[in-house]
């Protein structure tokens, strides 16, 4: 199985060739930890999940990185405001490091609701510190780092291929919504490698550095901690479509300005926005939806998840309630397909060579840039075929591998029945039993009345509440 990606270096699609045989290197950037991740952030992390999975199901031994930003990332993109962990002690009272733990959980706890598997790395920022340092050392070095009014800048005019990535004009590149413009900056456009005490005096994360205490630049993060673990160059950088402009173009720049080797990073793939109405989900906007929301409000996460395969990772996504509860309604199909398969095979599936048709359609849709929603037609044509169910089941669950809907595992919810309930039930039994039918009638109407509908088969008597 060959894979071809949409390449955002090149806008086009390109076969992916790994640097070393068998081998993919991936990185995506993770959070940054001072408030909750809502959807519109999930999605980006299915995506990069699916791809992952693809890769494997490829046959490659994929390292998997990602990092969680607990400080240096300002209120803005570019150079302006404060550090987002600052604003998010100053709201909840609590110390940078709470802050971050506290997210960090939560975060991941969302991530294990969809079924997005775990990173192989995790690298925090902050335990990162002598490794940013040192590759500002080495822009420094090579000249393309300047220190200016205490802190150190990037100087883009000596990065010739700066805003590549992008597609920037260069020539005609305007400050744009920026809140103002850095008096210390030889050019507007140059971004922050290193802060010092003297741009944001009540900064509380500072570490001793060459330029004194500050601490990192949000964009020399991720530069240095992808190379710490994926090496010098590597093969697959993902984020959402919102990075590219800036921190995967500054990003670019520091890699490449320190290590004088290109390219740092052989494929940018990047997942679009999920919306509501016509706007990008943000939390600075409030009001944004969680993973928590959702559930609050009756929801399997996982539907979520179904939600997202429906649409390509580079197509926006309009998010609705309505929309959720197609998808909902979908997974739960699925589902009841995969338990009446399991039902009449007795749970065994049939064992399935690695060139079985249905399988390769479902590759080939894959290996077409993830096109997971092509790959999904696959998986209810199987459903709807007419091959033994055995082979069915098994072709779902390898198919499931890379959807990561959980469905060789699923199990229905039992529902709860009250004492109350249950004791009633069993007196039901007993009437039945002795053949007092009226008043195993009686306990049934009563039972009814109380919305509980009662089943009685060969197995046994079931028991379900009404909706």
């Amino acid at each position: 199985m060959k894979i071809s990606l949409f390449n955002t270096m090149g806008r086009k699609i390109e076969e992916f060739v790994p640097r070393e045989a068998g081998r993919a290197g991936l990185y995506c950037c993770g959070m940054t930890v001072y408030n909750f991740a809502h959807i519109g952030n999930m999605r980006t992390y299915v995506f990069e999940d699916i791809l992952r999975r693809a890769l494997e199901m490829a046959g490659y031994e994929v390292r998997h990185v990602m990092n969680v930003t607990d400080v240096g990332h300002l209120t803005s993109d570019a150079d302006e405001g404060e550090d987002k962990m600052i604003v998010a002690m100053r709201r909840e009272g609590k110390t940078a490091h709470q802050i971050a733990e506290f997210y960090t959980d939560a975060f991941f706890r969302h991530a294990d609701m969809l079924h997005i598997a775990r990173p192989h790395v995790v690298c925090k920022a902050t335990e990162h510190i002598p490794e940013m340092i040192a590759q500002v050392e080495r822009l420094e070095a090579n000249g393309l780092a300047y220190r200016a009014g205490g802190n150190v800048y990037f100087d883009i005019e000596k990065f010739p291929s700066y805003g590549d990535l992008a597609g920037l004009d260069m020539e005609n590149l305007q400050a744009g919504a920026r809140i103002e413009v850095d008096k210390a900056k030889r050019n507007e456009h140059d971004f922050a490698l290193w802060f010092t005490q003297s741009k944001f005096e009540n900064q509380e994360m500072i570490w001793d550095s060459p330029w004194g205490r500050g601490y990192p630049g949000w964009h020399i993060e991720c530069s240095a901690m992808s190379m710490k673990y994926l090496g010098e160059q590597f093969d697959i950088h993902c984020g959402g479509i919102d990075h590219v402009p800036v921190h995967h173009t500054n990003e670019i720049a520091q890699a490449e300005g320190a290590t004088g080797k290109k390219p740092w990073v052989r494929y940018w793939v990047h997942g679009e926005w999920l919306v509501m109405g016509e706007e990008k989900m943000s939390k600075s906007k409030g009001g944004f939806v969680t993973v928590d929301t959702l559930v609050e409000r009756g929801y399997d996460p996982l539907a979520l998840r179904y939600f997202c395969l429906q649409a390509h990772y580079r197509q926006q996504l309009g998010f609705s309630y309505d929309a959720l509860d197609g998808a909902a309604t979908a997974l739960s199909r699925l589902r009841e397909n995969v338990l009446a398969l399991r039902k009449e095979t007795g749970g065994t599936a049939a064992e399935l060579g690695d060139d079985h048709p249905a399988l390769a359609e479902f590759q080939a849709y894959l290996a077409d840039d993830l096109n997971v929603p092509r790959a999904m037609s696959v998986v209810w044509n199987t459903l709807r075929s007419d091959r033994a169910a055995a082979e069915k089941l098994a072709l779902v669950y390898r198919f499931d591998n890379v959807l990561g809907l959980g469905l060789e595992d699923y199990e229905p919810p039992r529902e709860e029945i009250p004492e109350q309930v249950a004791a009633l039930v069993e007196e039901r039994l007993a009437a039945r039993k002795a053949k007092d039918w009226a008043t195993a009638d009686a306990l049934r109407k009563r039972l009814a009345d109380m919305g509980y509908a009662l089943k009685d088969t060969a197995e046994g008597t079931t028991v379900t509440k009404h909706s």
